[in-house]
């Protein structure tokens, strides 16, 4: 009998949120209705249910400032307001002009840095120790590389 108890007590507690917001079939609600005037603990687990939801509810309501939203606007607009007085026009302009200008520059060093090293035929020590690795790869044809 006691675990028959247990196991109807467990059931109950499944669907007993969906009691509390009256989401079940009328003979489903008399049954746990029943069952609750039995058992002292789903009694006390529904009790603690509806206590809990009760804050949940309570939470959910938030009281809105009636002057929220006209501080806001006017907060806003003072920020958009100082925004355009404080960047004038030729700011404006000159930052994406200076970006431009810096850019061309660091292409054109780039450029004559190149030129410059290709100029001199010297080989430096680093490219010296790499060319005859990369010339020995020409002399020896790729299959036989492969098949050892």
């Amino acid at each position: 009998m006691d675990k028959y108890k247990k196991m109807k007590c467990k059931s109950i507690h499944n669907k007993i949120i969906f009691y509390l917001e009256g989401n079940l079939q009328k003979d489903e609600m008399m049954a746990i209705e029943k069952h609750l005037q039995i058992c002292d603990d789903c009694k006390k687990f529904t009790g603690e249910l509806q206590k809990t939801l009760a804050i949940i509810e309570k939470e959910k309501i938030i009281e809105v400032n009636p002057f929220f939203y006209t501080r806001l606007k006017s907060r806003m607009q003072s920020q958009s307001e100082k925004v355009v007085s404080s960047s004038p026009v030729f700011l404006r302009i000159l930052q994406p002009v200076a970006f431009t200008v810096l850019l061309l520059i660091g292409v054109y060093s780039g450029i004559k840095i190149g030129e410059s090293s290709q100029a001199g035929s010297s080989i430096t020590s680093a490219n010296a120790e790499i060319v005859p690795f990369l010339n020995e790869l020409a002399d020896e044809p790729i299959e036989s590389f492969l098949m050892d």
